[in-house]
């Protein structure tokens, strides 16, 4: 029988966190989540690592079933914490550009705005554009629907730049339901995109 592990009311990113726990002694859980976010980043880990997912959208939640497959890397290197001089070979190599605002500076911010979509339209131009681009606090309302610099986030994206939103953020600004690009993720994600990056640059 699968276990259940209740994530509804759970910040982020401790759903994701005790889901990566709990997987390493079940063959088989069943988490019930309560938000988008939660929904979405408990089940990309369990594919990730090589669990089936299946999920019930409930009265009371969400149900994430998640299921042993044959590729589940079980006790080894996706749970494992890594040696001091394994840190080092984490480097992905990746140009992680993080914003944290949606105006450029301190000072005006209609100036600010418009350096910012001056600045978001020229790395549609500009070599080496950026492998992923990390929107967090006020730097997530870019990412909404009516956003100025929307365009150029979807054509960045097209062009193969990922788009990472935090979670948080969103709730704060009960902004989740219009998210228009990017992929919805949390605390955990983020911290593990900019500690593996080849370089982080903040705009």
């Amino acid at each position: 029988m699968s276990e259940i592990l209740d994530a509804r009311g759970w910040a982020c990113p401790k759903p994701v966190i005790e889901t990566k726990k709990a997987l390493q002694t079940k063959d088989s859980l069943t988490v019930i989540v309560d938000n988008r976010a939660a929904k979405e980043n408990v089940s990309r880990l369990a594919s990730k690592i090589g669990y089936n997912v299946s999920i019930s959208e409930k009265d009371d939640g969400t149900f994430i079933y998640i299921t042993k497959g044959s590729e589940a890397k079980i006790n080894v290197e996706a749970f494992k914490e890594p040696e001091p001089e394994e840190y080092i070979k984490c480097d992905t190599g990746k140009l992680v550009l993080l914003i944290a605002s949606d105006t450029v500076g301190q000072g005006s911010d209609e100036l600010g705005g418009i350096l910012m979509r001056a600045f978001m339209h020229t790395f549609l131009e500009v070599k080496p554009q950026p492998d992923v681009i990390v929107l967090m606090n006020n730097g997530v309302k870019m990412a909404i629907t009516g956003s100025l610099v929307l365009d150029d986030l979807k054509n960045l994206a097209s062009n193969g730049v990922e788009i990472i939103i935090c979670g948080t953020c969103l709730k704060y600004f009960n902004l989740t339901d219009q998210i228009a690009i990017g992929e919805i993720s949390n605390a955990y994600t983020i911290a593990e995109t900019l500690l593996q990056a080849g370089k982080v640059v903040r705009l």
